[in-house]
Formats: structure tokens, C-alpha cells, sequence
């Protein structure tokens, strides 16, 4: 999920990390074992199938923003936001991806007698050397979920059953020509501590102005809604381009607060572009 992941840039980094997770305790029993992997370089992107044990059907490529701070700066976290299309994925590298990562994958748990049924989640990193897988999750992705249900305009269940009856191969699920932004908006302090129990007004006006905004770290308590996470809710749009899109959610975004809202400002934006912090809204009930 990307927390808990670090990239030391020197050896004498490492060390130090090791040496906190280990000795330290920066993260409890969770850091009582450390993996050490090769670091790779290159963009990242997300690609998900529905997959019925022998075939998978891809979903439109997704791209997530780990990077807590603008222009992939600080820390990782579980996604600060995602873009679908993504623009680095020609249709030709899409289907290698397929036959060289998707495929093989399904083809070699069917083999050990355990062939997989349901969402294959692959974290991809596109290298000099060709794409290369960072992570598999059995599961649909967050925050990209947020970008890739919206463009879906097949049914979800139908396609669920497939899976479990072994038919992908009848149904080529339908897809919205648009593009989707979705804006992670967080507790300030994520991804170490922070505080909860802020409320939270605006979202009625990020609905009304044609957002769809889901909730995540929240909960109602006196009638009232309050933060109870750090990745506190994510707001998503559409558009033509992702460019739009990005502009129809960072719309969304400004009506939204809770005291110390935290959110990047280039999601789904040209490297060196971003927006400027959003006015204040007045002070709403929801």
C-alpha cells in the first residue's frame, strides 16, 4: 500500500533505516522484519483485471500518487490521489503488459493448483528496461477504484459473476470515453500522527457541483461529521481529458474543509503545473 516503504538515497541511509526499524522500533512489530528490494526508477502505474481463474479482462490503466507533498516529494502513503487514463500506457504496452505480466501470473497459480478468481491488482513500474512489477494486490486499489468505477458503464455484479462462473470470455465490459481525477484529501500529520475528530463541512457543494466524493476516514457523532483517519475522504470528477477532470475535482476540493486538510495540488496535472489553494469556502453544516 506503500506505507511503511522507504528509499534511502544512500547506503549510510540504509543503514539508518534498518537501524530505526530494528533497534528503534519506528514502527513497532510491523518493522520487526525488513525487506530489502532492488530500487528501481521510472513512472508508475496501476494495472487491474477482472480475472475468472483463466482469463482477465484489463480495466482501463489507473496511475497513483504515493508521495504525500507536490511533484512526488516526502513520504509514501496509501495515494494522495489517481488519474485514469494514463497517458504512458500506449495500447500496445497495455497488451504486453498482458501477455508478459497478466497472463503468465494467472497461468502460473492455475498451475500450482490454485487458479485465482476475482481483482488482480498490479502495481507496475515502467523501467529502461521494460515494465516491472512492484506489487500484486488481490484486491481493487486505492485510490484508484475512485477513478476506474466511475468510467465503467457495464454492470459490476455481471461482471463479478463471470468472474466466479468461468465466462469472461462472454461479456467485454463497456467503458466511458471520459477521463476521472480523484483528490485525496488528509488529516494534517498523515502519514505519522495526527489528529481526529474535525468536522467537516462543504460536502453537499462538492456533490452539487458535479463531484462524487467518498469518505473514508470519517464518522458521525452528534450529528455531525468528523475526521477519523488520515486519508479522510477523496473527491472525484470527470471530464474530456484528465486536465479537465482534474480541474472539475480540484473545483470540488475548494468547497470542502476540516481544520488542517491536507491534499496535493498536481494530480492529473502537467509536471510543473499545479493549482493554487482554493479560497476558503464559507462555513457550511455539511
Amino acid at each position: 500500500a506503500g506505507k511503511g516503504v522507504i528509499l534511502p538515497p544512500t547506503m549510510e541511509a540504509v543503514a539508518g533505516t534498518v537501524r530505526g526499524m530494528l533497534v528503534e522500533g519506528s514502527f513497532g512489530a510491523a518493522g520487526e522484519t525488513v525487506l530489502l528490494e532492488e530500487k528501481l526508477s521510472g513512472p508508475e502505474v496501476s494495472v487491474l483485471a477482472f480475472c475468472d481463474g483463466k482469463n482477465a479482462v484489463l480495466m482501463p490503466t489507473a496511475q497513483d500518487h504515493k508521495r504525500l507533498l507536490d511533484y512526488d516529494r516526502g513520504p509514501n502513503t496509501g495515494g494522495m490521489g489517481a488519474f485514469s487514463p494514463s497517458a504512458l500506457v500506449s495500447p500496445q504496452l497495455l497488451a504486453d503488459i498482458d501477455r508478459t505480466i497478466i497472463r503468465p501470473t494467472l497461468a502460473g497459480m492455475a498451475a500450482e493448483g490454485m487458479p485465482y478468481v476475482g481483482i488482480l491488482y498490479a502495481g507496475i513500474m515502467l523501467t529502461p528496461d521494460g515494465p516491472r512489477v512492484l506489487e500484486f494486490n488481490c484486491r481493487f486499489g486505492d485510490p484508484e477504484t475512485q477513478v476506474l468505477l466511475p468510467l465503467l458503464e457495464s454492470d459490476l455484479l455481471e461482471l463479478f459473476v463471470a468472474c466466479v462462473d468461468g465466462k469472461l470470455k462472454t461479456i467485454k465490459p463497456r467503458w466511458r470515453k471520459d477521463a476521472a481525477v480523484t483528490i485525496v484529501m488528509a488529516s494534517e500529520g498523515y502519514p505519522e500522527e495526527y489528529r481526529t475528530g474535525l468536522e467537516i463541512f462543504g460536502i453537499g457543494e462538492a456533490e452539487a457541483a458535479g463531484c462524487t466524493v467518498f469518505q473514508a476516514g470519517t464518522r458521525w457523532k452528534d450529528e455531525r461529521l468528523l475526521t477519523s483517519g488520515g486519508r479522510v475522504l477523496a473527491v472525484t470528477a470527470l471530464g474530456r481529458s484528465v486536465g479537465q477532470a482534474a480541474h472539475h475535482a480540484y473545483t470540488g476540493v475548494g468547497h470542502i474543509r476540516f481544520a488542517g486538510a491536507h491534499y496535493r495540488h498536481d494530480i492529473g496535472l502537467p509536471r510543473g503545473q499545479r493549482t493554487r489553494s482554493p479560497a476558503q469556502p464559507r462555513r457550511s453544516k455539511r
